[in-house]
Formats: C-alpha cells, sequence, structure tokens
C-alpha cells in the first residue's frame, strides 16, 4: 500500500468523527475511487493482522473504531460508566425518531402515549439526535432526526440500512403515522448540513 493509506488512517485516526470519502479526496488530491481502494485495502490490512479496530462506513464516509470483540479489554481499562445503555423508554422514543425523521417532541409524544421530554433530552444531550430545523406549524417546534453518532452506535452506514417497518401496521389508530418516511430526504438533509 502506498502513503495515501496511511494518510487515511492518521486523518480517521486524529478526526474521531466520521469523514466523507468526497473531502478526503480533495485534501489528498486523488479522486473517490482512489480513496474507496484504499480504505479496502486498509480494511484488509486490518483484518489480516487481527488490528484491535476497523474502519466503517458511516453516511458516504469513514470512521476509525474499536473492534467489537476487544469491548471487553476496553471496558475494563474505560470503566463501566463508559457503558450506560439507554432505557426503555428512550429506545422507544429513538426508534420512533429514527423511523419517522424528521419529527417533533411533540409527534413522538403521540406515537408513545407519554409525556416524552425526558427521554428525547436525554437521547440529544448522548449525540444521538439533533435538530434538523423547526415545523412550519403554530409554535414552530424544533424538529428532531438521527446523528451519525446513531448510526456509529447502532451498525448502520445510512438511515436506509433500518429495517422497514409500517407503523399503521401496528398502531392503527393513528391516521397520520403513516409508512416510514422517505429516507432519502433524510439522508439530501444530512448531506446538506455536512457541506456547510
Amino acid at each position: 500500500m502506498d502513503n495515501i493509506g496511511y494518510a487515511i488512517e492518521g486523518i480517521l485516526f486524529a478526526a474521531g468523527e466520521p469523514v466523507k470519502a468526497a473531502k478526503l479526496a480533495v485534501v489528498l488530491e486523488k479522486t473517490v475511487e482512489e480513496i474507496e481502494t484504499a480504505v479496502k485495502e486498509l480494511k484488509e490490512e486490518y483484518d489480516n493482522e487481527h488490528r484491535g479496530f476497523s474502519i466503517i462506513e458511516i453516511s458516504d464516509g469513514y470512521q476509525i473504531c474499536s473492534r467489537p470483540e476487544y469491548y471487553v479489554y476496553i471496558r475494563e481499562i474505560l470503566g463501566e460508566q463508559r457503558n450506560q445503555p439507554l432505557s426503555n423508554a428512550a429506545m422507544e422514543a429513538l426508534a420512533i425518531i429514527a423511523y419517522k425523521q424528521p419529527v417533533t417532541r411533540g409527534m413522538v409524544e403521540k406515537v408513545r402515549g407519554v409525556n416524552s421530554d425526558g427521554c428525547v433530552n436525554r437521547l440529544y444531550e448522548r449525540g444521538l439526535i439533533e435538530e434538523a430545523g423547526r415545523l412550519d406549524a403554530p409554535g414552530r417546534p424544533i424538529l428532531y432526526r438521527t446523528t451519525d453518532t446513531f448510526l456509529r452506535c447502532f451498525g448502520l452506514r445510512t438511515p436506509r440500512d433500518l429495517p422497514p417497518i409500517n407503523f399503521k401496521s401496528i398502531m392503527p389508530e393513528l391516521e397520520d403515522a403513516g409508512e416510514q418516511l422517505s429516507i432519502e430526504d433524510t439522508d439530501a438533509a444530512r448531506d446538506d448540513k455536512g457541506s456547510e
């Protein structure tokens, strides 16, 4: 492998968050295809050498992260405080936001049937959801969508990787619950944010 692979490795390591393939291409003065090839070679090298980390793909970009099989050792070093699971209520709220994004807190509460302020706040604090504008309605409530952190935590490349679900079949009493939103629209909004 030439220096491009190791340059990518250094950038991803230092960034600590997903870096778009297109941005790597611009910085390294290569094509996106050359970046993809170099990343593929890096992944193969990591696998062949049983390295403690891997490269995952998130939203047309890449991020270095530790391998799940070494989690038990990492937990020993970093301590249990890093492993604070979400409550069932927070997982419910997160699932609703993930499948119906962008949504308001009120929409989440309508599906759950209970106040969701605490759940939404916790998800926001953990970086699993973010603001995605405001709804054009009285009071202009905040719209929420999932983040790249959500994708990384759940092992997804894009929101399109979520298994399909039909909210009407689960809760027919919710007339406006409808089908899963157009994930393409959500990805387009995420891409617009990334290019700002």
